[in-house]
């Protein structure tokens, strides 16, 4: 999507307009967004002669001017008391800062008709019931600008969240049972909704609203899990002003599924910023297709050294679980932005995976010269000392991450897993549970809840959570592999080899809400899947079909060879039909040379190696057993019953030779 000098202007001008009114209403993380992804559209060059010659859009103002006449006069008239509001919530006193504009004598005034209405238990939650006492309550709301209510209401939200972090006990304490809640929702709602009762006009609609408020109510409906109606005024909102990027994340928040996502994308409006929100909300449901790859090439274009967008393009290739591109991307983005400490604890996790011990101590000394005391800091040295088995010290970083903002999400998924190499299982699964209460698509928690049980030996528990893992990655063999595992251990066999097929299939090529699998002719699989899918066929009589995988189990040393599996990998009633003429079979034991895609020889595919000279002893092919346990021999595994196994054979040739010589005599 090339862009020429005018829209790139247009562009400049709303992002400096985003920076600026983002700013005035203490939104310092979406002015934060919006003024990097100012300075990383390239600027035009220009000689020192012309600088007297820029727009008025390269001049800086302290406030915008609003369109609105009647909004413009009354921000005019305010001031004096916006400026002391903003300083005081600069400062942190929020109560104060709502003070200015809402003392609790108004307060008091707005919400008073609402509970004292017909039906005082239902704590907001009845509209039809309470939209009577809204009419009357809109009367009482100050006459004050938009700009002004949204910072005073929007620190009556922060204070009640400041209050809950101070209610709660310490993180994974004795009482810590992660029931605070924030006691100013239910205030900041009934005056949005008496501000937005006295805004309809005769036919229902809601007029001069400036996306603010529609924002500020949108996330007080999501906190109080009303998600529906959260969405549907956080969609408003970005209608209204798109250049919020705080209203996009908090949308994105409410998206759990691909197909959920591309429902809101047509209720969305079409421009960059909706575009950057699909990319970023596609990220955060794991997808790594190549429409994704080129959709943010596309944007590197206009803003080529945009933190942001880098560090999506980390996320995509970790995603895919291409480690060494996802390390580059991250280091580059490091080299760029030295001090800026924002998704560095993706990064640690990439290195932890690659067990890059030294890159992982130096960013982990960086994080902490820059700032020690930051929630990605602290997960960044939790992960180093991780690495060094240190898992009691880990945990002490990860609950110093949780202590300064109980909303790092990754720090719960992490520290349930160091709780699990501690055999913690208790605290390992409440860790998991908080992980999955902050973000439901956190694939690692449901996996980590799924593993806990599985050790309690609770595998009903355990299949629950690996299907939800499962289907938060359809395409990561991991998740199914779990899957079937759990259900073998059920004793439940013929699924179990059902999802152990889609674990095969899912590491080659996957695509989401496909029927089918692709590229069989190409495809690899894992010796040990192999051979947990011939035992469960083993154990169910069916040795034809055991056979066969037991072969293709071996025939993984080498690499593949040119005739297609897929025959033998189809997943029952989930592919198209294909004929199984082949059978699997094929000659084991030609080739014994490791490919370029070959595993060479593992204590997987040597079990199969002896279990089909066993399975060829059971149907006398003496010559088979014969030459499967010399290469059991040779490759100096289960060496002793190999050896066993050839004199078991001799024994049996030479007998039935003699049997053959005495008929003959006859």
């Amino acid at each position: 999507m090339p862009l020429n000098d005018r829209e790139k202007s247009q562009l400049r001008e709303a992002l400096q307009e985003a920076v600026v009114k983002c700013s005035e209403r203490c939104l310092y993380q979406s002015s934060k967004w919006a003024a990097e992804l100012l300075n990383a559209i390239p600027e035009p060059e220009v000689d020192d002669s012309d600088l007297t010659e820029f727009p008025d859009s390269y001049l800086s103002s302290v406030l915008t001017a609003n369109a609105d006449p009647d909004e413009a006069a009354l921000e005019a008239r305010e001031l004096s008391k916006y400026m002391l509001a903003k300083s005081l919530f600069d400062c942190r006193e929020f109560d104060r800062c709502a003070a200015v504009f809402l003392p609790e004598s108004t307060l008091t005034g707005i919400i008073a008709p609402k509970e004292t209405g017909p039906t005082p238990k239902s704590k907001g939650k009845g509209k039809a019931s309470t939209a009577p006492t809204r009419l009357s309550s809109g009367r009482n709301i100050p006459k004050i600008s938009q700009r002004s209510l949204f910072l005073a209401l929007y620190a009556k939200y922060l204070s009640g969240e400041k209050r809950k972090d101070e209610d709660a006990e310490m993180v994974m304490g004795p009482q810590d049972l992660g029931t605070c809640r924030n006691k100013q929702l239910i205030t900041v709602s009934r005056v949005l909704e008496a501000w937005f009762e006295s805004r309809k006009s005769e036919d229902g609609e809601i007029t001069d609203g400036q996306g603010w408020l529609e924002y500020l109510y949108g996330m007080v409906l999501a906190r109080e899990k009303n998600e529906e109606l959260a969405l549907y005024w956080l969609v408003r909102s970005v209608h209204l002003f798109p250049m919020n990027w705080g209203c996009w994340l908090e949308m994105g928040s409410l998206i759990s599924r691909v197909e959920d996502l591309n429902r809101v994308m047509v209720r969305l409006p079409q421009n960059i910023v909706s575009y950057i929100f699909h990319i970023h909300t596609s990220l955060e449901l794991y997808q790594h297709d190549a429409n994704l790859a080129n959709s943010l090439d596309q944007l590197l274009n206009i803003f080529p050294n945009s933190a942001f967008l880098l560090t999506c393009n980390g996320m995509l290739a970790y995603h895919a679980k291409d480690l060494v591109a996802a390390e580059q991307h991250f280091s580059h983005l490091l080299s760029l932005h030295p001090h800026r400490l924002d998704s560095l604890d993706h990064y640690s996790n990439v290195l932890y995976v690659m067990n890059a011990r030294p890159k992982l101590a130096f960013l982990a000394h960086l994080c902490s010269n820059v700032d020690k005391f930051r929630p990605e800091s602290c997960v960044v040295i939790g992960n180093y000392y991780s690495l060094l088995s240190l898992h009691e010290k880990a945990v002490q970083y990860f609950r110093r991450a949780l202590t300064l903002d109980r909303a790092c999400l990754s720090a719960w998924t992490l520290m349930g897993h160091e709780y699990v190499e501690l055999k913690n299982t208790h605290a390992a699964i409440e860790s998991y549970r908080r992980a999955v209460d902050a973000n439901r698509r956190d694939y690692r928690a449901w996996y980590g809840l799924g593993q806990t049980y599985e050790v309690l030996e609770m595998h009903a528990y355990a299949l629950w959570y690996y299907k939800k893992a499962a289907g938060l990655r359809p395409w990561d063999g991991k998740m199914w592999m779990a899957v079937g595992s759990c259900l073998q251990r059920m004793g439940r066999n013929r699924d179990g080899i059902k999802a152990l097929k889609r674990a095969l299939l899912a590491d080659n090529f996957y695509e989401a809400g496909s029927r089918s699998f692709e590229n069989g002719d190409n495809m690899r699989g894992d010796p040990e899947i192999l051979l947990q899918i011939a035992g469960m066929y083993d154990s169910l009589g069916e040795v034809e079909d055991a056979k066969a995988y037991m072969e293709m189990c071996v025939a993984q040393e080498g690499g593949v060879t040119g005739e297609s599996q897929s025959d033998n990998i189809a997943i029952h009633q989930d592919s198209p039909g294909r004929s199984s003429e082949d059978g699997g079979g094929g000659e084991v034991g030609g080739g014994r040379e490791v490919g370029a895609d070959g595993t060479g020889v593992t204590a997987a595919t040597s079990k199969a190696r002896m279990w089909l000279a066993r399975y060829a002893m059971r149907t006398e092919d003496y010559g088979t057993a014969s030459r499967l346990a010399n290469e059991l021999c040779q490759d100096g595994v289960e060496v002793e019953e190999a050896k066993a196994l050839i004199r078991e054979v001799r024994s049996r040739m030479e007998s039935a030779a003699g049997e053959g010589n005495a008929r003959g005599l006859r």
